[in-house]
């Protein structure tokens, strides 16, 4: 019976250590959301996009090979004219996204953020 009482001591006495060791330690999800910084993560992943890097991304993939755009100086004709399609941004995301016709889908090419950050320099930039 002592070694019994001796062993749930020594027991206690790990368990105790085990429990603390046991938890998790902090992460960086942790640290973000402590930070409040997540909220901004889930923004950007939700793909606000951003209008100065969409120009230099419609510049980077060719955009204006294919699209005319007063704003980026584009004259490209084999695709519609974004000037007077005026597309929204949703409907921007959707075809450089899927492709449709002779374009191609930019998905394995462009992060959703990049793609989201073409759209909103297009649809910002036929806007009225």
């Amino acid at each position: 019976m002592l070694v019994v009482a001796s062993l749930a001591l020594v027991g206690v006495g790990c368990g105790g250590d085990d429990e603390d060791t046991a938890e998790p330690a902090p992460t960086v999800t942790d640290a973000v959301t402590e930070t409040g910084a997540e909220t901004t993560t889930d923004d950007d992943a939700e793909g606000e996009g951003d209008v100065a890097n969409g120009e230099q991304i419609f510049a980077s993939a060719g955009c204006g090979g294919c699209h005319t755009l007063a704003a980026a100086g584009t004259n490209g004709s084999v695709g519609p004219n974004l000037d007077d399609a005026s597309p929204s941004e949703d409907k921007v995301v959707e075809r450089v996204t899927e492709g449709q016709g002779v374009m191609p889908s930019f998905k394995d090419d462009l992060s959703p953020q990049e793609i989201a950050d073409v759209a909103a320099f297009v649809s910002s930039s036929v806007e009225d």
